[in-house]
């Protein structure tokens, strides 16, 4: 942009900042969406910590340029929107994923997670993959299992000592003093 009036100048900023402070981004193709329709999409993503704005791509090179995200480039051609996500990505790609379910005219061309560039199909599949909440749990888990069969290997010789007093106390008719005597 040669001359950029202040309008431009402030959108840049803004488109930057929205790339700042995003853990991610999705883009999307909306051509022959309606306007009830991106309103629709816009409050499910909003609910999964999404914000789905569009801008023009001109725009949005400048500013993914200036964060260091210049591999989108190849992906601002038609018309795009973004949907910047705070938190986790796989809730919004399910939510969009969701979505173009029921309007075709939603194409995922791929996205942004962290600094890594993620192709059409790499997006898409952070649909497939199960909620952060899922996955740490999961991590908890396989920390947890060593440490219960360690636990319970600690507390195996008392308890087969007791056992075995136990088995002897039977075996000598069940009193402690007449197996002493």
């Amino acid at each position: 942009m040669d001359n950029p009036n202040a309008d431009k100048v402030e959108t840049v900023a803004e488109i930057k900042a929205l790339f700042e402070g995003a853990d991610a981004a999705i883009l999307t193709e909306y051509r022959g969406m309606r306007v009830a329709h991106l309103r629709d999409l816009r409050r499910s993503l909003r609910s999964v910590g999404g914000e789905y704005r569009v801008f023009k791509n001109t725009l949005v090179r400048i500013a993914a340029d200036s964060v260091g995200a210049t591999e989108l480039e190849p992906l601002l051609h038609g018309p795009t929107a973004v949907a910047f996500v705070k938190g986790d990505a796989v809730e919004v790609a399910k939510a969009i994923r969701e979505f173009a379910k029921t309007n075709p005219n939603l194409i995922v061309k791929g996205g942004l997670l962290g600094t890594k560039v993620l192709s059409a199909a790499q997006a898409t599949a952070l649909a497939d993959m199960p909620p952060k909440q899922q996955v740490l749990a999961e991590i908890a888990g396989l920390f947890a299992a060593p440490l219960s069969q360690f636990a319970s290997l600690l507390a195996a010789p008392p308890r087969d000592i007791a056992y075995a007093i136990n088995a002897l106390i039977e075996k000598h008719g069940g009193e402690p003093e007449a197996a002493a005597a």
